[in-house]
């Protein structure tokens, strides 16, 4: 019998005043009876138009029917037909925006939790599965792929399938890109991603860290030197935007970017650590996209008051609803319609932001409001720790080494849709092409490169 209530089956989690002070896992996931019952909320609709809202295409009414009869790991398999990494986007990906926003239970009532229910199969497969997948045979060619984040991985995957010598360049010290180092534990745990990235290495993957593409060695040598047929660029946007305001030299300031890897990478939280983060007592966090939540509430594990500063309204914000929901919950306070002109310092540390008062425009052509400065009217907030979470684009340092690749004027490398690039033979996707955006758009892009390089290399 099909379950024909209106509202999903709530995730359990813990509890907010506990879990602001730990970095273990906020959701706890659904139990087996859980995701059978939400399972049964899908209609199995026949044009499937939740598969539509998938950057990668899973078949989820397929998958979701198998949740339903309780064949978790025949769920799985379907899944794995088309991702790489289930364990991951069922945890990070913004399903309300993609999936879930076609979904027809969503027109009356809560969209089925596909999320939540690719997350219960991945976790029960890797808690259940054993046997290890298994390595095709190879087909004679190699390719390489820079970076090992979303996109890298996906794209990898999807070769190593076809039986591709595929080898995985990461600068850092640990694979697994902007999910070991960005995405904190508390939303998505390292030894998920780790059961991941050794699932693409059963397939055959190879992984070379501390391979720093473009000081390390070049894209050039890797085709010419290496005999690696095609290369697939897919190393992220890295580098840091700043506000260019007074006093962001002060000590106690820091990129999102740098902070967050502290955190999730180094673990420089715990009292052990070789290199140990300041614990503040007061942190202000510019900016409203999902990777400030993720600052805010690792500021907030540390012991630190948190205020996030953005400059338009709640209704604006870009983070996902969940992010924001959570982050509240935990205690995090948001001044809205402030925005930072000069933080101020003692002693080279900074100890305030003086922020400018905004409002709303009337909307614009585009139905847009505008956050205009409210002339004369300024707040000083009081912090020994800002965390500037404004965006972040490409590193500089792939196209200022590799000749005939064309690049953005803002830094981004150009492909077609495909994601062959100005040079034969060099593909990129995710945030290299488009600047930040989420980990299931990056998935996407590395596997239509993937298949574009495999339809490349077999002319070879």
């Amino acid at each position: 019998m099909p379950n024909m209530s209106m509202t999903k089956n709530p995730m359990p989690s813990q509890d907010p005043d506990v879990r602001n002070k730990n970095f273990k896992e906020v959701a706890l996931g659904y139990t087996e009876e859980q995701a059978k019952d939400e399972a049964a909320r899908c209609l199995n609709c026949k044009n499937k138009p939740c598969v539509s809202g998938c950057p990668v295409e899973v078949n989820i009414p397929a998958f979701i029917a198998e949740v339903a009869a309780g064949n978790f790991e025949e769920a799985y398999q379907i899944i794995s037909l088309s991702s790489s990494l289930p364990a991951v986007c069922g945890r990070v990906c913004p399903q309300e925006s993609q999936c879930e926003k076609n979904c027809v239970r969503g027109i009356k009532g809560e969209p089925v939790a596909i999320g939540r229910l690719e997350r219960f199969v991945a976790d029960y497969h890797m808690a259940n599965a054993k046997e290890k997948a298994e390595k095709p045979a190879p087909n004679g060619h190699k390719a390489a792929v820079i970076g090992s984040g979303p996109s890298g991985l996906a794209c990898a995957g999807d070769l190593a399938k076809k039986g591709y010598e595929v080898t995985i360049f990461e600068a850092l010290h640990l694979a697994g890109g902007v999910l070991a180092y960005g995405i904190p534990e508390f939303r998505l745990p390292k030894s998920i991603v780790q059961k991941e990235i050794d699932g693409l290495k059963d397939l055959g993957v190879k992984i070379d860290t501390n391979v720093v593409i473009g000081k390390t060695i070049s894209i050039d040598e890797l085709m010419d030197e290496f005999g690696f047929e095609s290369v697939f660029i897919g190393s992220g946007a890295g580098l840091p935007r700043f506000m260019n305001i007074p006093g962001e030299n002060l000590n106690g300031v820091y990129s999102a970017n740098e902070f967050l890897t502290r955190i999730n990478l180094m673990k420089a939280y715990k009292e052990e650590s070789k290199t140990p983060i300041k614990h503040p007592e007061k942190t202000v966090v510019v900016g409203g996209g999902n990777v400030a939540m993720d600052a805010a509430r690792c500021a907030k594990r540390l012991g630190s008051d948190v205020t996030i500063v953005y400059r338009r309204t709640q209704a604006e914000l870009p983070a996902r609803a969940e992010e924001v929901e959570h982050a509240m919950e935990e205690g995090i306070k948001f001044a809205f319609l402030n925005n930072p002109v000069e933080v101020e310092g003692d002693n080279g540390w900074v100890k305030s932001v003086k922020c400018q008062v905004m409002e709303l425009s009337d909307p614009d052509e585009s139905g847009r409001r505008k956050p205009v400065a409210v002339e004369g009217k300024f707040n000083d907030i009081e912090c020994d720790c800002m965390i500037m979470s404004i965006g972040t684009s490409p590193n500089p340092l792939i196209k200022s080494t590799t000749e005939g690749l064309d690049t953005e004027k803002w830094g981004g490398i150009i492909a077609d849709e495909t994601g062959l690039t100005s040079r034969k033979g060099v593909y990129a996707g995710g945030d290299a092409v488009t600047g930040a955006a989420t980990v299931i758009l990056a998935m996407g892009a590395g596997k239509k490169a993937a298949a574009a390089m495999d339809a490349y290399m077999q002319t070879l």
